[in-house]
């Protein structure tokens, strides 16, 4: 399976020689889970796209620095290529930036947390009747959580979605929109290591106890490694179920 990972930031290059980019972080993340698995990357903040959304089976994006508000051309191009992939039942999941844009592009609403920074590993609680409703979400825990690192949040799901974990601080933490966008606040593909050099060198621009929290959170355990199979399944489940809706429409 080819799945195609629009890369919507870089890592800060101060943390590149130690942690890599996007693209090593992935890699290293879905190579832990299924090595069979083939990343394809597009670097849409340079508005580099698929020529044709067949080229993959399924699409990812990464997190970004930037606000899906912020007025400029490739986020604009992006929110573009978003509605494109929505409207041609193409299955997309977002991480961070990524699921907040799903919101943002289809009607609903993102706006700065006012509980703040979601920084550090944050715990959600998945619903237990949306998660057994869904094959692919499989040996699902009461909590899940996630290295995190954002301001903003989805504050208005657009119409068609479901929430299927959340939190007093952060209700919308991973949603279904349709039966083909998932979107996921936090990052699978982050290491506690990588997210602690990050929150380091942003200290000057964040709260001390925000900070403080943070890194005393770090040592805990996260579900990264499950989260990411539930991704696969999630993009391989619902390929199939196109496969199969075409295959029966083709016969009759």
């Amino acid at each position: 399976m080819r799945i195609g990972v629009l890369l919507c930031d870089d890592v800060r290059p101060e943390l590149q020689l130690r942690h890599g980019n996007y693209p090593e972080m992935f890699s290293k993340l879905f190579a832990q889970v299924d090595p069979t698995i083939t990343l394809v990357f597009y670097r849409v903040t340079d508005e580099q796209y698929p020529s044709q959304l067949a080229e993959c089976d399924g699409y990812l994006t990464s997190g970004s620095r930037f606000s899906v508000y912020d007025d400029q051309r490739w986020i604009r191009v992006f929110q573009g290529f978003i509605q494109q992939l929505y409207s041609q039942r193409c299955p997309l999941v977002g991480i961070c930036f990524g699921h907040q844009m799903i919101a943002w592009a289809l009607g609903g609403n993102v706006t700065p947390a006012s509980t703040g920074w979601g920084l550090g590993v944050q715990h959600a609680e998945l619903y237990q009747a949306a998660a057994l409703e869904h094959s692919w979400l499989t040996n699902p825990r009461r909590q899940i959580a996630l290295l995190s690192s954002h301001q903003d949040q989805i504050s208005q799901l657009p119409s068609d979605s479901q929430v299927l974990a959340g939190s007093t601080f952060c209700p919308y933490a991973m949603c279904l929109t349709g039966k083909h966008f998932l979107g996921i606040q936090g990052h699978p593909e982050f290491t506690p290591a990588y997210l602690e050099d990050l929150i380091r060198l942003r200290a000057p621009q964040l709260p001390e106890p925000t900070i403080r929290t943070a890194l005393r959170s770090l040592s805990s355990p996260t579900q990264h490694l499950l989260i990411t199979r539930w991704i696969i399944q999630f993009i391989k489940h619902y390929r199939f179920q196109v496969h199969r809706t075409d295959d029966h429409h083709q016969r009759t």
